[in-house]
């Protein structure tokens, strides 16, 4: 006989802190932040955000911190950015109850697809979506672990407008405030940072 898989909460809500496991503040957040020098290439400072992905508190922290802000922008689906961008977009999608579709790097996707290539701060680069993982007027939220020259999120809001779908909002971690990504983004669309790095 198999037994049935009880929900722990209603699909579509997000998962609520215990009062033994209160959630991060934001310096608690930042302080767990790791910093490399030269990579990937010498003269870049790689913001590594791999301790709060590590970090159960931390990870749920950003989720529901994330999903709370973007929640009024009513996103239809999200959209998440190869690679790190899955690993905040998925538990994202999955607490907002909407779908998560993926935007890659070339051959990775099989299919027909759409593909844009963007400078980065340390070279060139393509994305690529599938030509049906979006309908027209689909409201789009765009979802990627940190905000540095906006490159590769004002390329992914090319994509998602090549599909005739909206970008109703941006959602990242950490954004690197001196370098002025919002500038390179839709302007007078939202974009929700949780981290803002000076």
């Amino acid at each position: 006989m198999t037994a049935r898989v009880k929900h722990a909460f209603p699909l579509g809500s997000r998962v609520s802190h215990s009062a033994t496991t209160p959630p991060l503040s934001p310096a608690e957040l930042r302080q767990l932040l790791r910093y490399a020098p030269d990579f990937p290439k010498p003269g870049i400072r790689f913001c590594d955000l791999t301790p709060l992905f590590a970090n159960p508190r931390a990870l749920r922290s950003l989720v529901d911190m994330l999903a709370e802000r973007c929640e009024p922008l009513a996103p239809k689906c999200i959209v998440g950015i190869e690679a790190r961008g899955f690993l905040l977009g998925t538990p994202l999608a999955y607490a907002m109850g909407v779908g998560f579709v993926p935007v890659r790097k070339p051959g990775k996707l099989p299919g027909s697809t759409h593909g844009v290539d963007y400078p980065l701060e340390y070279g060139m680069d393509r994305l690529e979506i599938q030509d049906d993982a979006l309908v027209p007027g689909q409201a789009v939220l765009v979802v990627d672990d940190l905000l540095a020259t906006g490159g590769t999120a004002a390329a992914c809001t090319t994509l998602v407008e090549s599909l005739g779908a909206q970008v109703c909002g941006y959602g990242f971690i950490v954004e690197l405030e001196p370098l002025s990504g919002r500038r390179r983004l839709n302007q007078g669309v939202p974009c929700q940072s949780l981290l803002i790095h000076d």
